[in-house]
């Protein structure tokens, strides 16, 4: 998913705290827009991904090729090791990871599933956010889902559950947040809809940042988005789609959570940028939520590129900075002037 974006620049471009973000003149009332000029940094990652990213899933015989290519590596990366206490272990044949800081006892955990159109393996990027979760205090629990199309969706459930489940054991749900990114998050707001049915308690929070969700990108607006959006094309993600389905039908809630049901789960907080194929769905989600009587926060970036809290760019490292102290509960103040994402 992320495979060769530029490196991360210095943040020259300042700090964004939650106080700073202001609702924008097209916004919805329950929008919070991301304020001032869209950064050079956001221009170039979104230059890149127009020539880099988006032919990828651009025709149905790129994505299949893109389905056929090995895998990649999972491994957190060297420096993530030397920081934290990380260790791995098998559950239901997956990999799954913990991060947890070093030295530290942690009250706080969440559960992260990285993004990456259900066919790419977890990426630096993704650890960067872990990583920084486990600085600010944070124990991360990371199972590995199996990508598609060797695996399915029906394996990527019982995984989550059986995770989930052992966590409970150890923090309480209250304590507990779920976050993903993109494909991740699409799989975060499925699993969350399904906890009732497993007599599982919902999570403190729902972090969902650029979620895919609705996996038929059906929405009639999506058209418009795609031509905004420098990353993504819906002619190729609905064939990984497909593949991730493994020929069910792709409008199950499992595989496109804004079908399901939205009482009753934890309180929503949403990251979407202006140039993002997932906004319009964002949209549709964030009605039925409000409609449902659910609690939603969707904060809406200008000029934001898919996925942009985890982006090199000061609209990403804003963000980034919100959802760490939001996670752990830290007052504000503490995350100011601090760099939330070291290298990892």
């Amino acid at each position: 998913m992320f495979r060769g974006l530029p490196a991360e620049p210095s943040p020259s471009g300042g700090w964004a705290t939650t106080a700073s973000l202001r609702r924008g003149r097209h916004a919805s009332p329950h929008d919070i827009r991301c304020g001032g000029s869209v950064s050079l940094a956001m221009h170039v990652v979104a230059s890149y991904a127009r020539l880099r990213m988006k032919p990828r899933s651009s025709s149905v015989s790129r994505a299949r090729r893109r389905l056929r290519a090995a895998k990649g590596s999972a491994e957190p990366p060297a420096a993530l090791l030397k920081r934290h206490d990380v260790s791995a272990r098998q559950v239901d044949g997956f990999v799954s990871w913990t991060v947890s800081p070093r030295g530290r006892e942690t009250s706080r955990a969440a559960v992260y599933l990285h993004g990456g159109a259900y066919v790419s393996e977890i990426a630096r990027q993704h650890w960067t956010l872990i990583g920084a979760l486990a600085d600010a205090g944070v124990r991360a629990e990371v199972p590995l889902y199996g990508l598609a199309p060797q695996h399915t969706y029906r394996e990527a459930y019982p995984l989550v559950t059986e995770v989930y489940r052992e966590l409970l054991t150890r923090t309480p749900a209250s304590e507990v947040t779920l976050v993903g990114d993109s494909a991740g998050a699409g799989l975060a707001l499925g699993f969350a809809q399904t906890l009732h049915t497993s007599g599982l308690p919902q999570p403190r929070r729902l972090v969902l940042i650029a979620p895919w969700l609705d996996l038929t990108l059906g929405n009639p607006e999506i058209p418009a988005a795609a031509r905004r959006d420098p990353w993504l094309a819906p002619v190729g993600l609905v064939e990984v789609g497909r593949a991730w389905a493994g020929g069910d039908d792709p409008t199950d809630p499992r595989l496109s959570p804004v079908n399901g049901p939205l009482a009753g789960l934890a309180a929503m907080d949403v990251f979407v940028g202006t140039r993002d194929l997932c906004l319009p769905d964002v949209r549709v989600l964030q009605r039925r939520a409000l409609a449902e009587g659910a609690p939603i926060s969707v904060t809406v970036c200008e000029g934001a590129v898919h996925v942009y809290p985890l982006t090199p760019t000061p609209e990403g490292r804003a963000a980034a900075t919100g959802i760490v102290t939001e996670i752990a509960h830290r007052p504000l103040a503490a995350a100011v002037g601090r760099d939330p994402l070291p290298g990892p």
